[in-house]
């Protein structure tokens, strides 16, 4: 373990063998770092936050701070870092309210780019990538493997679905199904599945046929989304990414983006 003289470190903070902690850190109580984490200059490190192994967390970012929610009270609630996150600098991550989870987490392997934020009670999944200045409104949920383009802000309570990708300077408003590529700013569209990335991360020329012609029921036909729907699972039951695309249409709340 490595503490520049010049870091404030609170003696109950919990610290693993192999971190590191650079030049005027601040890190309060009820604070654990995993193993082989390096902390750099200025960031800041609040109360009842839990960082993973190995990750990286650069210059004047800051992680676990008090919400920016007027219904908040005080009350103990948590930030959670999984293991071999990057965090960029000027990041902000918010930790969670007791009207919502009371959680705000970041998966294992995950990127965030300079200036992101992670809002209040938001979860993102493993290997998610904040390019920069990618912000989120409260409780947004964003699956593994999603992608969400710099100067992007998410609304409130937004699904962005595993494997999405979301193009710079978007504004989704509602959710982002699964495998999907989206843009817009005024007026968000989705484009069909995203079938580079896709194609990057090993999916079968055949699952991607499926999700494109699935995708072509259930947003480009005449069809009733229903109907469309049962269609889209009867004719790729077999599929097991077009089952979770119908299932993640199903499951909407503030419905889908089209």
């Amino acid at each position: 373990m490595k503490i520049h003289p010049t870091a404030v470190v609170h003696p109950k903070a919990e610290l693993a063998q192999g971190v590191k902690i650079g030049p005027y850190v601040i890190i309060h109580e009820d604070v654990v770092i995993g193993v082989g984490t390096e902390i750099m200059a200025h960031a800041y490190i609040d109360r009842y936050t839990r960082i993973g192994a190995d990750c990286r967390i650069f210059p004047s970012a800051s992680v676990g701070t008090d919400p920016q929610d007027i219904t908040f009270g005080g009350e103990r609630t948590e930030t959670i870092i999984g293991d071999r996150v990057v965090i960029r600098e000027f990041v902000t991550i918010n930790r969670g309210t007791g009207e919502g989870n009371g959680q705000t987490a970041v998966g294992d392997g995950s990127m965030l780019m300079a200036y992101s934020h992670v809002g209040h009670d938001c979860h993102l999944g493993r290997n998610v990538v904040l390019v920069n200045n990618a912000v989120m409104a409260g409780h947004v949920s964003i699956d593994d493997e999603a992608v969400i383009g710099g100067m992007t802000g998410i609304h409130q309570f937004v699904r962005i679905g595993t494997h999405a990708f979301i193009g710079a300077f978007s504004k989704p408003v509602k959710d982002v199904p699964p495998y999907m590529l989206g843009q817009g700013v005024d007026h968000f569209k989705l484009h069909g599945p995203n079938s580079i990335g896709l194609r990057r991360k090993g999916f079968s020329r055949e699952t991607i046929s499926a999700l494109k012609e699935a995708f072509r029921l259930i947003f480009r036909s005449q069809r009733v989304q229903q109907e469309a729907l049962e269609e889209a699972l009867a004719e790729f039951a077999e599929v097991p990414e077009v089952r979770l695309l119908v299932e993640f249409i199903r499951a909407t709340k503030r419905g889908v983006s089209r």
